[in-house]
Formats: C-alpha cells, structure tokens, sequence
C-alpha cells in the first residue's frame, strides 16, 4: 500500500476486545482472516486538541495487540474498515499493561508475528510511518480521547494480503505474537459457533 500522508484511522467495536490468549472466532462468511501484530497504547486522561509536544503525559501504558481483519468485509463491501476489524475476538489485548517508565524506549521495540511456527512479521516499532505521540497528537484535533481508549498504531509488512498469493488464516492455525518489553500472546483458529 501507498504511504499516507496522515494517519488512516478507523473504530474497533469493543465488543471485538479478549484476552491474549483467548481464541479467534472466525466469524460466518469470513474468507480472507489476516493478522496484524500492533502496539497499542491506552490514554490516562481526557485529550482533545494536544500538542505533539506533551502528548505522552496522556499516556497511561502500552499493549501487545493483534489487530485482526476480514479482509473482504473491509475492502470488498463498501470500503469501510470498522465492519472488517470489529468481529468478536478480533481484538486479543495483553498480556499485560505496561507503564511509560517500564519501556526503555517504546520507539525502539523488537515485534514479531508466526502462523503455525513460521515468522510472518519482523520488525521493530523504529520503522512505524507514525510515532506515538504524532498519533495521539493527531487524533485528538478531531475528537476527545478519553481514558481508557486505546490506539493501534498500525502494523509492519508481512500480512496475509501482502503476500503472492495471500496466506489468509483458517480454522486450526495458531498465531503466535510478541513486542519487547510486553510480552507474548497466542491465539488459535476456531470455526464460527
């Protein structure tokens, strides 16, 4: 994909939000399943209309996330992302939150990603196109952030749709997912109930 020039933002349902260890459901009518190892971040207080500058006072920690999408839904069926991104469990958070004191530079983290073993994501937090604070600053001239609202900063190459041809997860793989410094998650595969 194309570098943006601003942050593509979108919604998650909270109603997609587990633990890290829970599993993938896949939902009904889903073909194209990808995975997204991800920093996440969560807001300690209120923010609207922050400076770049003091935008990491409004951070109370950071989390692994693997940000989920069917791949069809979000850009087959009318280009919105927020129905592609927000099936239950497509949101596996943790395993734990860390404080800003407890990460010796979040701009510099080791994150990776496996299906069934095999490394599909490698990078570091250093390559995102957009840093913590410029995401928070950014996000907050256009609405309130309050606490407890979390943000994905996006995700390095190697997902499934980057791939020739792409390798879309099914029932039975397991996802495995790190970021130095937040620990590690899994999640297995399962068919929709």
């Amino acid at each position: 994909m194309e570098i943006p020039k601003e942050p593509v933002i979108f919604f998650k349902s909270t109603t997609s939000l587990v633990g890290s260890n829970d599993s993938l459901v896949m939902p009904r009518g889903a073909t194209k399943v990808d995975w997204e190892v991800a920093l996440a971040l969560v807001m300690s207080r209120k923010a609207l209309y922050v400076s770049r500058e003091n935008a990491l006072e409004f951070v109370a920690g950071y989390v692994l996330h693997n940000d989920y999408s069917e791949r069809s839904f979000q850009l087959e069926r009318g280009g919105q992302w927020v129905k592609g991104k927000s099936a239950d469990t497509f949101a596996p958070l943790g395993p734990f939150l860390a404080t800003p004191d407890e990460l010796h530079d979040v701009g510099r983290l080791d994150m990776w990603l496996k299906v069934n073993g095999e490394v599909r994501q490698k990078s570091s937090t250093a390559n995102m196109i957009f840093d913590v604070a410029e995401l928070v600053s950014y996000i907050s001239q256009f609405m309130k952030l309050l606490p407890g609202d979390i943000i994905s900063t996006g995700t390095p190459a190697g997902v499934a749709l980057g791939m020739k041809p792409p390798q879309y997860l099914k029932a039975g793989d397991v996802v495995e997912l790190g970021i130095e410094g937040l620990g590690e998650s899994r999640q297995i595969v399962v068919e929709p109930v």
